[in-house]
Formats: structure tokens, sequence, C-alpha cells
């Protein structure tokens, strides 16, 4: 299912004020569950999860920086 250019902007803005916040809310509720690991791989977890939580929406925000395609 193709999704509109503006469907599509208005969907990617609620995914970085709805999925994001509630993202990192469990992201650091889940490691303050586990004994704190060393600095360097909590770093790492975090930076994996920074890249993570978009991986199943990149067709979302793909081109939502350029001027509407179809105006």
């Amino acid at each position: 299912m193709k999704l509109s250019y503006k469907t599509r902007r208005r969907l990617s803005l609620v995914l970085l004020l709805v999925w994001l916040p509630l993202f990192v809310v469990a992201a650091v509720t889940v490691m303050n569950w586990l004994d704190r690991p060393p600095l360097w791989l909590e770093v790492l977890i975090y930076a994996g999860l920074g890249v993570i939580w978009a991986l199943p929406f990149r067709f979302v925000f793909r081109g939502i920086g350029k001027p509407d395609p179809d105006a």
C-alpha cells in the first residue's frame, strides 16, 4: 500500500511525538530493571536502540524533508 505524501507527513509527526517518547521511556525502564552495565556497554545499547526504533518506519520518513512531489 502506497501512502500519499500528506499521509506520510502526518504519520511521521505522530511517530515522532507519540511513538518515540514511549519507546524512550520503555528503553530506560528496561535498562533500569537490569543491573547497571559498564558505561561503554550502556552507550552501545542506547546507540543501538536509537537506530532500531526507526527501522520499521523508514518508508514513512523517506522523502519527508523534500517538497511535495505531487504539487
